[in-house]
């Protein structure tokens, strides 16, 4: 089946990744609700909304930046390199994340759709500013930082420049992502759950348009289902075998 998947992959025209959380577990990184019990008292989905924010800002960037500074000593893994690999190579077009966590711009990936944003971006709530904390450097300043984060521009509170609970995808990233759907040809779909939408329309537009779905996962899971081909195992193992056999 592998060798199947390397073949669909090195003669695709047109090929996309789609990745949830399970390729950065293989980093370190726990899954989103794997953050229970690991931070006070509360529940992290108590946290990720516009409403736990307005009515206790102060709250929410301490649960943010503890995730912050627990994710920066990450390192991609070899599931990571691998996509990058594959998109230097001319197979892959694009990477379409649901993580926050940087991981694969760090591996190389240079277009990369985060639906949900990045943890190291943060807003504006009033004005349209916007900062990438690891491109301006400010990192480490922003993290020893006391008081609630204020905008340089308007003095309004900043937020991280994450997708939380009830809040909608924006509209040009998810048409973007739902473009390159409709165009992919194969569709590598790696650790996610495929419960999550609309990031989960992703793979079955491209099962509807008569793509291929090549699914990598340590369990089966809501994508498993239309998967063409489906390879039990960790990501990074596996997608170190796929790249070995293209090459």
């Amino acid at each position: 089946m592998i060798e199947e998947a390397a073949k669909l992959l090195a003669r695709s025209r047109f090929a996309i990744a789609f990745t949830g959380a399970g390729i950065s577990a293989e980093s370190g990184v726990p899954t989103f609700r794997g953050f229970n019990g690991l931070w006070k008292k509360y529940r992290p989905e108590e946290l990720a909304t516009p409403e736990a924010f307005w009515k206790n800002p102060r709250l929410v960037w301490e649960f943010y930046m503890w995730r912050m500074n627990l994710i920066r000593k990450a390192k991609p893994n070899d599931a990571h390199y691998a996509l990058a690999e594959l998109e230097r190579m001319g197979i892959l077009k694009a990477v379409i994340t649901q993580n926050v966590d940087d991981l694969h711009r760090e591996a190389g990936t240079k277009n990369l759709i985060e639906l949900h944003g990045n943890i190291f971006r943060v807003k504006c709530t009033s004005c349209s500013y916007r900062e990438y904390l690891k491109e301006s450097g400010r990192v480490d300043e922003f993290l020893q930082e006391k008081d609630v984060p204020k905008c340089p521009n308007c003095g309004s509170l900043l937020r991280p420049d994450v997708v939380w609970f009830g809040e909608a995808l924006p509209e040009d990233t998810l048409d973007k992502a739902f473009r390159l759907a409709e165009r992919a040809q194969v569709c590598i779909v790696i650790g996610t759950s495929g419960i999550v939408y609309p990031a989960a329309y992703i793979p079955q537009i491209v099962k509807e348009r008569g793509g291929t779905i090549i699914e990598i996962n340590v369990e089966k899971s809501g994508i498993t289902p239309i998967a063409d081909i489906f390879l039990r195992g960790k990501a990074g193992e596996v997608m170190d075998k796929i790249v070995r056999l293209i090459k």
